[in-house]
């Protein structure tokens, strides 16, 4: 299969930032690096389009349309004036042919944070879904997503999962997300919420899989479908489950202690890049700049 055209953009949500688009923060001159960072990245990454069309799907949000507007006004600060608001609650929301038509005509699609279960229960299998990727296989279409939109990019998703229980068997939860990422599993706050037990526990379980933990303010593009590169304040965990010796996942009882031996884990900061083909870490390679 080719390498796709377009991009992924994953964030994983900020504490003090991006998060608090959920509360209605975003009003506060505090969502600097959100609005100036990762979304001007974002803009970057649609290329030299006169007047770019920006889709928010909020449909992870329990709250769509103040999130809406929150991200409409990050944009327009940007001087992106053309961004819409697909509220698409229910799988026939999605087979909507206005809404088809949207995602055709759009350059790039941003997924909201909330509940990336809405996410992969709602698009799964659905016709939005099958454009959605052959946008991105055939185009220099851009997907993004913070928090739960991020989640949801890989194939293998958690959907749940106590930090304080994840070294337990059987506490994080796992399902089939949209599958825009192959043989990757994604989580975010993964710094400030404590999970990298959560994310190692399920690579345990899928040792093929790369583990990708996105710290707050922080996030990868992801381009030929195999490039990672960090971007933000925080850093990315890259968690490699290929060299996995000892791993008694399989042969415990459900709430018993995980144990296993030899995973291999990188931290990666602002450029540094990492290719999913190869599983190696290729150190700062690239330098992108964000303003304030």
């Amino acid at each position: 299969m080719t390498a796709p055209k377009g991009y992924l953009v994953s964030v994983g949500g900020a504490e003090d930032k991006g998060t608090e688009i959920e509360k209605g923060y975003a009003q506060s001159d505090k969502l600097r690096f959100f609005e100036l960072g990762i979304l001007k990245n974002i803009l970057k990454l649609i290329g030299d389009v006169e007047s770019p069309v920006v889709e928010v799907i909020t449909t992870a949000s329990s709250i769509p349309d103040e999130v809406a507007e929150n991200y409409t006004q990050a944009f327009n600060k940007l001087g992106c004036t053309n961004i819409g608001h697909m509220r698409i609650r229910t799988r026939e929301d999605a087979a909507n042919p206005a809404f088809i038509q949207r995602l055709k005509d759009c350059h790039c699609v941003m997924f909201s944070g909330g509940n990336q279960l809405r996410l992969s229960s709602l698009f799964g299998g659905t016709t939005f879904l099958d454009i959605l990727k052959e946008r991105y296989q055939n185009e220099a279409f851009v997907i993004a997503g913070t928090s739960a939109g991020a989640m949801a990019m890989s194939n293998t998703m958690i959907y749940e999962g106590s930090a304080a229980h994840a070294h337990l068997k059987g506490e994080v939860k796992i399902t089939t997300g949209l599958g825009l990422m192959q043989n990757v599993i994604i989580d975010s706050h993964f710094d400030k919420r404590g999970r990298f037990n959560r994310l190692a526990q399920a690579v345990a379980g899928n040792p093929g899989a790369i583990g990708i933990g996105l710290g707050e303010d922080t996030g990868v593009i992801v381009s030929h479908g195999v490039e990672l590169i960090a971007i933000g304040s925080g850093s990315v965990v890259i968690i490699d489950g290929k060299f996995i010796d000892h791993n008694n996942i399989a042969d415990i009882e459900f709430g018993q202690p995980i144990s296993v031996e030899n995973i291999v884990v990188h931290i990666m900061s602002c450029g540094d890049v990492y290719e999913l083909n190869t599983r190696k870490f290729t150190g700062s390679q690239v330098e992108i700049k964000v303003e304030d």
